[in-house]
């Protein structure tokens, strides 16, 4: 693992000598596209309970060594780190401190860590609830797909307290090929997440105007996809997304590994943090207005790439 902080690695690495404690356990709420591959990968090293509301995942789950429960107090019960991946704010406080939460459950001591994108103040709000009760949040949003997590290959920006990031260390570790500390409370790492998802969403809707252009000028979609990423228009994004735009006139579009409506959602987190800070960003504002549309199209379960529809709802015929 890589790590800007040196001061935030753990002891023990996971591909050099010894091994981390094997009273430490960590628990998994979510054994979903993200959700397993991680909690597969913590059970290489780990003591790892798991918990789905599905009983599929939970036995595809069994299956990869990993203990699953049957509900979610019941998987967190004594462990010294809990991994969450939430839809949004609301989500996050509903399964901590809703009807069923597990926050009452947790050990004090204990490290919740929290690797979605939900914004600043929502993690700040909950952070504070969790302290009252003995227990740290780390604030540990992350990018990578599922693949990656499963080969422990994330790239992951930390914001927590030193002695949290200590009692996580063993998780993040795990998951981790880049851990950036960017701040000592939680809330830096959303920070951090907020700027790194305005250039993302801005370079999707940029790519899929471009490639929308090159089509609608006759040239050849792939020919000018490898033409751009040759040159200074090269992004991670151009490429990464670039052959998935390209599929998404076709019937059944590109294969989904992230959904539009994330972008609405965390575009809508980044133009909301600008606001609170008068800041403008009018790029951000527009690449949000394409993504509310694809939404209001009826494409939010689609693919992000499918927002080249909102720009050109059909193919545009060559006028070569």
């Amino acid at each position: 693992m890589n790590s800007t902080d040196a001061s935030s690695a753990p002891a023990t690495s996971p591909s050099g000598p010894g091994s981390y404690s094997g009273s430490y356990s960590a628990a998994v709420l979510g054994l979903g596209a993200m959700g397993l591959p991680m909690a597969t990968r913590l059970a290489s090293r780990l003591t790892v309970h798991g918990f789905d509301i599905a009983p599929e995942r939970s036995m595809l789950a069994s299956e990869s060594g990993i203990t699953t429960f049957d509900t979610a107090g019941s998987a967190v019960e004594g462990v010294d780190a809990v991994l969450l991946a939430v839809r949004n704010a609301e989500q996050l406080s509903e399964v901590l401190f809703g009807a069923n939460g597990i926050a009452p459950t947790l050990k004090r001591g204990a490290v919740v860590i929290m690797t979605s994108t939900v914004g600043v103040d929502a993690v700040v709000e909950v952070a504070g609830r969790l302290a009252e009760l003995g227990v740290d949040l780390v604030d540990a949003p992350l990018s990578g797909g599922p693949l990656r997590a499963g080969q422990g290959d994330l790239l992951i920006v930390v914001g927590a307290v030193p002695s949290a990031r200590e009692t996580a260390a063993p998780v993040l570790d795990l998951l981790a090929s880049t851990l950036t500390v960017v701040g000592d409370k939680p809330g830096d790492g959303q920070a951090l997440k907020t700027v790194n998802q305005l250039l993302c969403g801005v370079h999707i809707a940029a790519a899929a105007e471009a490639l929308a252009l090159a089509q609608s000028l006759g040239l050849d979609p792939e020919k000018t996809l490898e033409a751009l990423q040759a040159g200074a228009a090269a992004s991670f994004m151009l490429g990464n997304r670039g052959p998935r735009i390209l599929q998404a006139w076709d019937p059944e579009g590109a294969e989904v590994l992230s959904r539009l409506d994330i972008f609405v959602k965390d575009l809508g987190i980044v133009t909301s943090a600008a606001r609170a800070v008068a800041l403008p960003t009018p790029l951000a504002a527009a690449a949000e207005q394409l993504f509310l549309q694809g939404q209001a199209q009826g494409h939010g379960a689609r693919d992000d790439s499918a927002v080249i529809t909102v720009v050109a709802p059909r193919k545009p015929d060559s006028h070569a």
